[in-house]
């Protein structure tokens, strides 16, 4: 007579590689989870930098140019700081707007930093937007790096309310709100480069920014905030 408490022969190894495989599951989970949580944090301190330029009086230019711009690379912190020997960077999300629909997308993650020669004394915490008002300049920074500079330099926008914009003509317009003292600025020479690694986190797959902005194969539901933020000074 059969126990009737035995369990199968087939149910043993089966119940085994379950357990296995949890295992496996809750190793991996926790990792990958904080990695877009880390993400998820840099997204909303972007919108915490965009509304902070749009609530200021004396962004005038921004105000009046962002629903002509095609993009917008955010970087909540970028640092300044040197001795003789100066350098700048920070990490950011770039957020594209298509010109026919006039529907933003993204974001995408990026790192921007340089490194200089010259007379540099200080340091300088800032936060960062750079206005994109050319859609050849867009398409460039879905490259895996791009190089300011040459062709595509960057001018910096005017402050004050009704400040001038005349003979600003530049694709990029820098924005800065920042603390602390520098001397010197410039981006000639700086590098944008996307960051694969945060892109596949937070969207779960590997990535690149033509997949994010051009195919719109992924989306994020935690990036609805900042979206429609954008979209609203847009209309």
């Amino acid at each position: 007579m059969k126990n009737p408490n035995k369990t199968p022969s087939l149910i043993k190894p089966l119940i085994f590689c379950f357990f296995v495989a949890g295992l496996f599951v809750l190793s991996v989970t926790p990792a990958a989870s904080a990695e877009a949580t880390k993400e998820q944090a840099l997204v909303d301190k972007s919108l915490m930098t965009f509304k902070k330029f749009m609530a200021r009086s004396d962004m005038s230019y921004f105000h009046e140019h962002f629903k002509e711009s095609v993009g917008l690379l955010i970087v909540p912190t970028f640092v300044k700081a040197g001795f003789v020997l100066g350098g700048a960077g920070g990490q950011g999300v770039l957020l594209a707007r298509d010109k026919k629909t006039g529907v933003w997308s993204g974001p995408a993650f990026y790192t921007i930093g340089s490194g200089s020669l010259g007379l540099q004394i200080g340091g300088q915490w800032s936060e960062l937007i750079l206005l994109i008002k050319s859609q050849k300049v867009l398409e460039s920074l879905y490259a895996s790096s791009f190089k300011m500079g040459g062709d595509v330099a960057v001018a910096a926008g005017p402050d004050g309310t009704g400040a001038s914009a005349k003979g600003l003509s530049a694709d990029m317009v820098s924005f800065f709100r920042s603390k602390g003292a520098y001397a010197g600025m410039s981006f000639d020479g700086s590098v944008i480069a996307t960051r694969d690694a945060s892109n596949t986190a937070y969207y779960g797959t590997p990535v690149r920014p033509v997949d994010i902005f051009v195919l719109r194969k992924v989306s994020n539901p935690h990036s609805a905030q900042i979206l429609e933020a954008l979209a609203d000074v847009s209309e």
